[in-house]
């Protein structure tokens, strides 16, 4: 069998490669206790998870309360700030994650990250977990300006543009990430073990996954098969 059946795969960051729960939720408790609001629980803010920084406090001060527009400016800066300073406290790899970055590059295969958090942070945070050297490409949600972010096919595009084209495949947890590789065109398999909204199943991925050693199998089935 070719032994480099895609060129490139691309990488979803926030619970697909790394859990960042942790680092999110006190970021969000953050904004939440500036807010004078109560705080959210580990599962509740991962919940929240997938659409950026933005959206999920958005959707955590709507279920604290809400607030006005003039407010959420200050609380979502101040979130920034905080996320900025504590990233990487309590975020590592998913188990096997890296064991199958490394088993992809001893293919050939090309990696990137593609995801809907600000690039510096996303840069960061790798660099801080000692994976940054593992990829050619991020991808961050501002990288490609307003409107650019996943769903959107454009990160997708620019990452195999990138790259020096052939064929690729992405792999994430959200809808916003399979719509996102399925309007580039790109085969999407899908996380068992993410920040999951729904069943995996719902998501309309082309494969599911349930653990990181299962990845190479499935991009090689993905491959016999289409």
């Amino acid at each position: 069998m070719n032994q480099n059946p895609f060129a490139i795969v691309g990488f979803d960051l926030d619970g697909t490669l790394i859990d960042t729960s942790g680092d999110l939720a006190a970021a969000v408790n953050h904004a939440l206790d500036i807010a004078g609001r109560a705080p959210l629980t580990r599962e509740q803010v991962t919940s929240m998870i997938g659409g950026g920084a933005k959206h999920m406090l958005a959707q955590a001060l709507e279920a604290t309360g809400g607030c006005g527009a003039e407010e959420f400016r200050a609380y979502y800066k101040a979130l920034l700030a905080y996320y900025g300073d504590h990233l990487s406290v309590y975020s590592r790899p998913f188990p096997g994650a890296i064991a199958a970055l490394d088993a992809l590059a001893a293919r050939g295969v090309r990696l990137a990250v593609v995801t809907n958090k600000f690039e510096r942070f996303a840069t960061r945070l790798l660099s801080d977990l000692g994976l940054a050297e593992r990829f050619a490409c991020v991808i961050g949600g501002d990288t490609l300006g307003p409107g650019s972010a996943k769903p959107s096919p454009a990160p997708i595009h620019t990452m195999i543009d990138r790259l020096g084209g052939g064929r690729a495949a992405f792999v994430g947890d959200s809808i916003y990430d399979v719509q996102a590789a399925q309007a580039a065109d790109v085969p999407a398999i899908a996380v068992s073990f993410g920040f999951l909204l729904g069943p995996v199943e719902a998501m309309g991925a082309d494969a599911v996954i349930d653990d990181y050693a299962q990845l190479i199998p499935t991009l090689d089935a993905l491959c016999a098969t289409s």
